[in-house]
């Protein structure tokens, strides 16, 4: 019985790959190859290798996972952040994989397929945590986030609900060239706090350790997303399938576990779920 249920499965498995092969559009199995804009500056998710300057990461793996289930090799295009979805959208890339988030004000420029979860994450200078114990002590304090991303929009929705609707001051919200950068001026006492994913800072306590800690719980959650243009419905619905393959053969929770990832885990795919 125990051998016929794992011929079973590992028949279901194979006949998936093979159907989510045969889905990918022509233009793409012809040429070989899936290309996906990739910013390397978001660790874990996406980052030079400091000892080879390779490209790595959750995303990196879970790219060329995916690209090799549907019988094809991702490569990686390097681009600014500002220009992904322009690049998605007029086709100078098929995709973006990247750690971006999956936004309802995105999705007129681009069809996201969910694979992880992201909080938004208040933290602060280790040597402070007890100054800060409690989110609510940022109000009247300065907090760090990319100006690129939703965050500096989430610490202001914060402070109005929690500072401002009772009375406290606001937090003042200091936009940063990216997370890296927020980090940078954390450590050199130029803001009090900053907010970043909090998918990224179980792996940058370990690269730095004793030098942040974590305020409170995520005051928001969404999703990280594939970028796909829109109307590439059969790259959407390909990409979907091979993310649900690499799922259901443990391929996903092995890369999770590896780069400190799995409390960020989504149980299935979905299609612009991000809200």
């Amino acid at each position: 019985m125990l051998r016929s249920l794992l011929l079973a499965s590992l028949l279901a498995t194979s006949t998936l790959g093979a159907a989510v092969a045969a889905d990918l559009p022509a233009t793409i199995r012809e040429r070989g190859t899936i290309v996906a804009a990739i910013v390397p500056n978001y660790p874990p998710l996406d980052l030079r290798d400091p000892a080879t300057g390779q490209l790595s990461g959750f995303d990196v793996e879970l790219g060329n996972a995916l690209a090799a289930r549907l019988g094809v090799r991702m490569v990686w295009q390097e681009t600014s952040f500002e220009q992904m979805l322009s690049a998605v959208r007029t086709g100078r890339v098929d995709i973006v994989l990247s750690g971006m988030s999956d936004l309802p004000a995105r999705q007129d420029n681009a069809t996201f397929i969910d694979y992880l979860r992201s909080g938004s994450q208040f933290f602060t200078q280790a040597s402070r945590a007890a100054e800060f114990a409690t989110p609510t002590a940022l109000c009247g304090k300065s907090v760090g986030a990319s100006r690129r991303t939703a965050l500096p929009g989430d610490v202001t929705a914060f402070s109005d609900a929690n500072c401002v609707a009772k009375g406290l001051p606001p937090i003042r919200v200091v936009g940063t060239e990216g997370s890296a950068d927020a980090r940078t001026q954390l450590r050199q006492q130029r803001i009090d706090a900053a907010m970043q994913g909090g998918e990224t800072l179980p792996y940058i306590m370990t690269q730095e350790p004793n030098t942040y800690a974590l305020v409170g719980e995520p005051v928001r959650y969404t999703l990280m997303g594939i970028a796909v243009a829109r109307e590439a419905t059969g790259l959407q619905e390909a990409l979907a399938d091979g993310v649900r393959a690499l799922m259901a053969d443990g391929t996903y929770a092995k890369l999770l576990a590896k780069w400190s990832l799995t409390p960020s885990a989504i149980p299935d795919v979905s299609i612009n779920g991000g809200k």
